[in-house]
């Protein structure tokens, strides 16, 4: 991509070889350049073939976490292990395309009058090992993540279940008890990670989960193996097998699509869908708006505890530029708030514009001008550092000096939650509840903004304990009201989400990201 006027970029931290290198697992590279950007007529947007068909191994190809990877599905937090997560385990509910949720293991739920008691009936299902998925797994599962001295991500969501006077009512038969009303608690459900797992299972080397496919063989950072499981609750998938390789390279996640290693590559740039759009060697699959595309500043430390400079922040980026140039079109421009589109998003906020003169003026306010700040970003998604680049050449227009330091692709995530001031950020979809409790409250998990205010986190408790749709909505209002004034979330758009599929794949649904559909390969085939 060319970008005018490329910014600075320190090496802040070399990453790793990728697990799949294109001279190692791939060796694609003369044939890949054979067929790159040849364009032929025949793809589309839908992928695969049309009737259904069991058999064979679909290879998939993700992005990963190095070689420290593990398959408890209470540590996922990359886009591969919630992929891996569901297809070994299952949640009591996930989210549909509307990001709303829908009963998974659970049957059905029901509350009490009050909102403080919630019933939730089991539907009939196995584990691996063939044990019955029972209510004791559920409360023990819940435990797990909920145990103070971990710090699972689901944790957050959870939190509001009043454990110690939860039953089981009876094995198929869950009656939580909660802290206080709360109407949300079907998104609890379905929160990220929230995995039902065996009563006391602890060693993940082998991991029994109840999801339609069982564990074959690992090696982290690699590969996993898995294998159709007969007996799943809603129906045995198509497929044999399911193999997952990992390659934090795109364009050798391509290649291996190209040269036949792969079925599936996740993740494309939307430079390269665009490019293969109309080739008869690839189909690409787009499920429009499931990507926030951010950057993240921390409220905690220098210099962007200064509200002023926050907001000089927020005027001084051009969105559309960013959207044109790093997602080629395929997105909208975003308003600084998560969930465009989604249930309780705050559309009666007016869309930021861009204003550099005021962005000036907030610098100077500021005592900022001149400012050096360094922004992280790494390859581990699409497009990062092609935006922080395009975002340094516009801050650098008002007379900050922001640097981009490219960092380990691995260990991003982690490396970036509490270090750093700046850094690149992104996240599927969640209902805008789910992210508000796990991001944005002083005790979130995943609190990469470091916002904490008392004032909002008892707006959020108050929102969630209201039973009128519409007085709830004003209260989701005015939280988002003071994110889109104070918060640290420079949301500049939301992008599609893109992958590729070898033609004789079918059944990939065009779902948002982190939603049940998405990434979901038991309902996928080979023709």
């Amino acid at each position: 991509m060319s970008v005018p006027h490329p910014a600075r970029v320190v090496v802040r931290q070399p990453s790793r070889p990728p697990a799949l290198s294109r001279r190692g697992f791939l060796g694609l590279a003369a044939a890949a350049s054979a067929v790159a950007l040849a364009g032929c007529a025949g793809g589309s947007d839908a992928a695969g073939p049309g009737q259904p068909r069991s058999g064979g191994r679909l290879r998939a190809a993700f992005a990963g976490g190095g070689a420290k990877e593990v398959l408890d599905p209470h540590m996922a937090n990359l886009f591969v292990e919630a992929s891996r997560s569901k297809a070994m385990f299952d949640k009591l509910a996930d989210l549909g395309d509307d990001v709303s949720p829908v009963p998974r293991l659970a049957e059905r739920w029901e509350p009490d009058a009050g909102l403080t008691r919630w019933r939730v009936v089991l539907r009939q299902a196995t584990f691996h090992d063939g044990r019955p998925v029972r209510a004791a797994d559920v409360l023990a599962s819940y435990a797990r993540i909920l145990d103070p001295k971990r710090a699972f991500r689901a944790k957050s969501s959870l939190a509001v279940i009043d454990l110690a006077n939860s039953r089981a009512v009876d094995d198929r038969t869950v009656e939580f008890a909660l802290r206080r009303p709360f109407v949300e608690f079907p998104n609890v459900l379905a929160a990220f990670g929230a995995y039902v797992v065996p009563e006391g299972a602890e060693d993940f080397s082998r991991p029994v989960g109840s999801g339609p496919f069982s564990f074959v063989s690992f090696e982290p950072g690699r590969s996993l193996l898995l294998r159709r499981n007969p007996n799943y609750w809603e129906g045995a998938p198509h497929l044999d097998e399911l193999e997952f390789l990992i390659s934090n390279d795109e364009s050798a996640r391509v290649n291996a699509l190209l040269g036949g290693q792969v079925e599936y590559a996740h993740d494309l740039t939307p430079t390269t869908a665009r490019s293969y759009e109309h080739s008869d060697r690839l189909t690409v699959v787009r499920s429009p708006n499931s990507a926030m595309q951010a950057f993240a500043m921390k409220l905690d430390r220098p210099p962007f505890d200064n509200q002023d400079l926050r907001e000089a922040m927020f005027l001084l980026v051009d969105r559309q530029q960013l959207v044109e140039t790093t997602l080629s079109g395929a997105g909208q421009i975003g308003n600084d708030l998560f969930g465009k589109g989604y249930q309780y998003y705050a559309d009666e906020i007016p869309q930021r514009a861009r204003d550099l003169d005021r962005a000036r003026a907030l610098i100077r306010k500021a005592g900022a001008e001149g400012l050096r700040v360094k922004l992280d970003t790494s390859g581990a998604a699409a497009g990062f550092v092609e935006a922080a680049s395009v975002f340094a050449d516009q801050a650098r227009q008002v007379g900050l000096q922001v640097e981009v330091a490219v960092g380990n692709k691995d260990s991003f995530w982690a490396d970036t939650l509490n270090n750093g001031s700046l850094s690149s950020y992104r996240s599927g979809a969640m209902p805008i509840e789910t992210h508000i409790a796990q991001r944005l409250l002083s005790a979130s998990t995943t609190n990469v903004t470091k916002w904490a205010r008392p004032e909002f986190d008892a707006l959020y408790d108050k929102a969630v304990s209201t039973k009128d749709e519409a007085q709830r909505r004003q209260l989701y209002l005015e939280m988002q009201r003071a994110q889109h004034a104070e918060g640290g979330f420079l949301v500049w758009g939301f992008a599609d989400w893109l992958v590729a599929t070898a033609p004789r794949v079918g059944g990939v649904a065009k779902a948002p990201a982190n939603t049940l559909d998405w990434a979901r390969f038991d309902k996928v085939w080979l023709g």
